[in-house]
């Protein structure tokens, strides 16, 4: 069946970098758009970047400049590079695939904590 995992949070100061990962399995991932989405302590779950299955990304204003997505289609993973990371990214990452006639599907969520 479709799976997705996420990886690669952690704890970190402010002003650190991390890189969060989503593994696909159950899926023809290069047909696949992927989105990244956190929520917060008492938040409600929000977009935070997005790429198409051609590559085309597209990132909140918060995290622009700062996050990158990629995609290595390979590996059938997707990856977020956060760098300058401040105590407001601190929530629980979701990974999001939307694919042609299957539909959606959701990861378990990755924590990332950042102190100051």
């Amino acid at each position: 069946q479709v799976q997705l995992v996420e990886s690669g949070g952690g704890s970190v100061h402010s002003g650190g970098r991390l890189r969060l990962a989503c593994a696909a399995s159950g899926m023809v991932f290069e047909d696949a758009s992927i989105e990244w989405h956190r929520q917060g302590p008492g938040k409600q779950r929000e977009l935070v970047a997005q790429i198409s299955n051609k590559g085309v990304t597209n990132y909140d204003d918060s995290v622009k400049g700062r996050f990158i997505l990629f995609r290595d289609d390979d590996k059938s993973s997707a990856y977020l590079e956060m760098n300058n990371l401040k105590p407001e990214d601190s929530a629980v990452y979701y990974c999001r695939a939307d694919l042609p006639v299957l539909g959606d599907f959701w990861g378990q969520g990755t924590r990332v904590i950042v102190s100051s």
